[in-house]
């Protein structure tokens, strides 16, 4: 077997487990160079003078590379990590250590596929093939029952043809042993400071003490399926608004890629074989589906889903004072308590339910007429859980410039405060 050196360049897929562009690279190269870049693009400020990335982001980010690092080194190899625009950094990386070919998972959003596209062509020059994988989704796409290009703009027409007709594949091995070059340099995860920001303070009121890494993400994922069969109750509670058991929390490791939807999945059957299948069971796999949407639904409409009209190319009203409108939003200062409760709990601690969420967009959207791409970017920033097109693609919906059917969805606040926080208890929580 001819020698073959691949290096894995990681991003949103930070765990060793369900890991396609890991095994293949362990299976096919005699060594392996994974490498993780902290690009500086990340943490800079956005045309709508938010932080592209937020203190609590930040940390949980740093703490799945921390982990990701220590499960290679238990395999034999370990995690190179470096600060720089991977576009220069990879190439680099590749003449170092005499690399023959890059793997990577793709991704849907437009600045993450421009930037694929930069290391693919600065590669090119040095004749290295960069392979793309398809790793983000519950779905692979070619297992979808249609092309990309003709998935329905309704959810539920998606969903019924895909649980009829798609298929879900089975999660990929973890590798057990990683072979790296005997000369990988040493690197450690840097501290928040260098990224700029600073470590964030816990709120005790927090729902979850969120940790990043796959560790983590695996022991709350045994956590609410086995240990407290949490997941028998979750179509009832998941409107919650209080403590760590009212839904799942998967999300923020979702999002960095430290538990595999596949996996969930597989783990949700197999809860079901053992302790039954109900609407809860089912409604969990039912969100994931939402997120695989999403992410399909961003590769078919690439930018318009940043863009103020969306895809639909609708006009949204704007109030004359949309700027001092958005700070009473944002600082938690809009005197509804509901609303204020719940952007005060996001500020916090970088978390949101999702029934504080779609209160919040709509409110920012619809009552006060203010632009909903500043919310999008404001929950960019400062969301624990962020995954573009997940955010921007639910903001879009809310905004009724994306996905949602129907005309002029509209919330009553304090019909909903009072439908899910009928007593004030959360509102206590946290303006009290």
């Amino acid at each position: 077997m001819s020698k073959k050196t691949i290096l894995v360049w990681f991003r949103n897929d930070l765990r060793i487990h369900d890991n396609e562009i890991l095994l293949e690279a362990t299976q096919k190269g005699t060594a392996i160079v994974p490498v993780y870049c902290l690009d500086p693009r990340y943490f800079t400020t956005t045309n709508y003078n938010t932080n592209k990335t937020g203190n609590f982001r930040a940390q949980f980010v740093l703490e799945s590379l921390a982990d990701l690092k220590k499960s290679f080194q238990n395999l034999g190899g370990d995690l190179l990590i470096a600060s720089g625009k991977p576009e220069e950094l990879l190439p680099e990386i590749c003449k170092k250590y005499e690399v023959d070919e890059v793997y990577h998972h793709r991704e849907v959003a437009s600045e993450e596929t421009e930037i694929s596209s930069n290391v693919e062509d600065a590669l090119w020059k040095m004749q290295i093939n960069l392979k793309h994988f398809i790793g983000h989704t519950l779905y692979h796409k070619e297992d979808l029952p249609f092309p990309i290009k003709d998935i329905p703009d309704v959810f539920t027409s998606f969903r019924k043809k895909v649980e009829r007709e798609g298929e879900i594949r089975t999660s990929f091995a973890t590798p057990t042993q990683i072979t790296v070059p005997l000369n990988l340099e040493q690197s450690i995860v840097p501290p928040i400071s260098e990224l700029g920001l600073e470590v964030p303070e816990k709120d005790v009121r927090m729902v979850c003490d969120f940790k990043g890494g796959e560790t983590e993400g695996l022991k709350r994922l045994k956590y609410y399926l086995w240990d407290t069969n949490l997941l028998l109750t979750y179509k009832k509670t998941r409107n919650g608004l209080i403590g760590g058991d009212y839904s799942s929390k998967f999300s923020p490791w979702l999002a960095a890629g430290c538990l595999s939807p596949r996996e969930i999945y597989w783990e949700i059957k197999k809860f079901e074989k053992e302790k039954g299948a109900n609407d809860s069971t089912y409604w969990l796999i039912f969100e994931l589906l939402w997120r695989d949407y999403f992410r399909f639904m961003f590769k078919k409409r690439g930018t318009s889903y940043f863009m103020e009209s969306g895809f639909k190319g609708v006009t949204q009203e704007l109030a004359p004072n949309q700027e001092e409108l958005f700070e009473k939003w944002k600082n938690a200062e809009t005197g509804v308590p509901f609303i204020d409760a719940n952007m005060k709990e996001l500020n916090l601690t970088g978390f949101m339910s999702n029934r504080g969420r779609q209160n919040v967009a709509s409110y920012l959207v619809k009552d006060l007429h203010v632009n909903w791409t500043l919310g999008a970017a404001y929950f960019e920033e400062k969301l624990i859980d962020y995954s573009p097109a997940s955010n921007w693609g639910n903001w879009a919906y809310v905004a009724g410039v994306g996905n949602d059917p129907r005309e002029n969805r509209y919330f009553n606040i304090e019909k909903q405060a009072a439908d899910y926080d009928p007593k004030g208890e959360y509102v206590d929580l946290w303006l009290s």
